[in-house]
């Protein structure tokens, strides 16, 4: 069974301490949860979660729904939001262990890749150049959201044309958004081999589009 990597990173930083990451954990909850609910999703998809802060994290590494178990997600009290070091861990897991068609065996569908932020980048200088290499690896979508009314999105447009936001990071955003990212990975699932391009089902009224 050919597998669809999805990868999820997380802004942990200090901002998001409180009501904020406790919310992010129940979505990601709700979020797998409706998964396995999915025979189709369940056989392939497989999930990898990022967080950035002061450090970048893989706090899991790309693994099956039916192995899966979600790690425990904290934030520092304080301290700078390194997305463009978050960007650069991505493409180095990306390249080792997404696989790659051979003459004799299919390998995995293009990636999905969902980043959440409450803020900016502190590495901007890291963040463009990282941009440049995230879209070199040919992601079957990228889906950015800014959440929060300090989060920026002209950093996020530099990664993606699909940009959302959210006005209030409170527990019944997060837990919208991630349904919707749920319904956007069963329907990447089911796409996959149909079409080059993955069109994501219509968000949440708590999401707002950017672009």
């Amino acid at each position: 069974m050919r597998r669809l990597p999805v990868y999820l990173l997380i802004d942990t930083s200090g901002s998001m301490k409180g009501e904020p990451i406790t919310s992010v954990r129940e979505g990601l909850e709700t979020m797998v949860a409706s998964l396995r609910r999915d025979p189709f999703a369940l056989e392939s998809v497989n999930l990898c979660i990022i967080t950035f802060d002061r450090e970048c994290r893989c706090v899991l590494p790309l693994t099956p729904l039916d192995e899966l178990q979600l790690p425990e997600i904290n934030t520092p009290d304080s301290g700078p939001t390194h997305t463009g070091a978050a960007l650069k861990l991505l493409c180095e897991l990306v390249d080792r262990d997404v696989r790659k068609s051979t003459a004799e065996v299919k390998g995995d569908w293009m990636p999905l890749l969902f980043l959440m932020t409450d803020g900016k980048p502190s590495d901007i200088q890291l963040y463009r150049m990282m941009t440049a290499e995230v879209k070199k690896r040919h992601f079957a979508s990228i889906v950015a959201c800014a959440a929060g009314p300090s989060a920026k999105t002209d950093p996020l447009l530099e990664l993606t044309s699909t940009v959302y936001s959210l006005d209030t990071v409170d527990s019944s955003g997060f837990m919208q958004f991630f349904k919707w990212v749920s319904s956007s990975i069963g329907v990447g699932n089911r796409s996959m081999g149909a079409s080059d391009e993955l069109e994501l089902p219509p968000p949440p009224e708590e999401v707002n589009i950017i672009c």
